[in-house]
């Protein structure tokens, strides 16, 4: 079996030379032979490292429409590819990548923690489908809170969107539509609403989210705990930064993706999460009665 990893047109230059040096090191540290072998231990062919020439939209309608020739696609990329594979392919699909990820200031909250996380998660790298899009602050706090983050978004130069509430809170806040807070920006921008109470922050997360990565930043562990069970997300953070959802930063190694689905693979992804059992019995003519 084999993983097979194919690049965007965007990538192809990076591709090519990547493939390129991992192929001359293998070359330079196996033994030349006539015929490669990959079997025979400590002796690899270069050619097992390919790179796909291919990069075009008909290329990857191909790769969705090989059944039998491929075991499952992990498409990674913009929400239209993805939803174009889950749509279109014969081969079954992991779904990753779209991060509408969400960040809950509960009232009882420590303030710089919350401050931290908020810039860390948003400001840190957002382009990548860990970043803070939406911010939900409780309503106790919210007069005094929303002035010192908006404050700190805005240096940062991140534009906020926000709620009437959000909005009469502060200045350096434009009004939010509906679609802001589906949104995944990608960019330094960012919704804010204002929330009565958990309840209503697991509602709005439910239907808002795309099951990536949530956070809630709170002292209180009866709240947390009714965040962790409520939110239908593959990572829910308790105190820290969505930034960390990662196959390398949760111990996987190479990360293959995110899954936001719940078959088989959930949240990070590192191989092993590709692999699948294999049932072996041996017997002595047993038979079951």
């Amino acid at each position: 079996n084999a993983v097979v990893l194919r690049g965007s047109k965007d990538a192809y230059a990076s591709n090519k030379a990547i493939v390129d040096v991992i192929k001359a090191a293998v070359k330079k540290t196996t033994p030349s032979r006539s015929a490669c072998h990959p079997s025979i231990e400590g002796n690899f062919c270069a050619d097992f490292i390919q790179l796909i020439e291919d990069t075009t939209r008909e290329g990857a309608g191909e790769f969705m429409r090989a059944r039998g020739l491929i075991d499952v696609l992990i498409p990674r990329g913009s929400a239209a590819l993805i939803e174009n594979a889950v749509l279109n392919s014969t081969v079954p699909v992991i779904e990753t990548g779209a991060g509408n990820c969400h960040i809950y200031v509960d009232k009882c909250t420590d303030v710089d923690m919350a401050a931290n996380i908020i810039i860390n998660a948003k400001c840190q790298r957002p382009s990548v489908c860990n970043a803070a899009e939406t911010l939900l602050i409780n309503e106790v706090i919210a007069g005094s809170f929303l002035p010192l983050i908006v404050g700190k978004l805005n240096e940062a130069g991140v534009v906020v969107y926000g709620d009437k509430i959000a909005q009469k809170a502060c200045k350096g806040v434009l009004g939010a539509t509906e679609d802001d807070y589906y949104k995944e920006y990608g960019a330094l921008e960012i919704a804010v609403k204002v929330v009565k109470d958990v309840d209503e922050v697991i509602n709005h997360i439910n239907k808002y989210g795309t099951k990536h990565s949530d956070a809630i930043v709170t002292k209180d562990e009866a709240v947390a705990k009714r965040f962790v069970s409520g939110v239908d997300s593959a990572c829910v953070y308790v105190n820290a930064s969505t930034r960390f959802s990662d196959g390398f930063e949760f111990g996987l190694g190479a990360e293959v993706g995110i899954s936001t689905q719940k078959l088989h693979a959930r949240g990070p992804m590192g191989l092993e999460a590709l692999t699948s059992a294999k049932f072996v019995i041996v017997g002595e003519g047993q038979t079951r009665g």
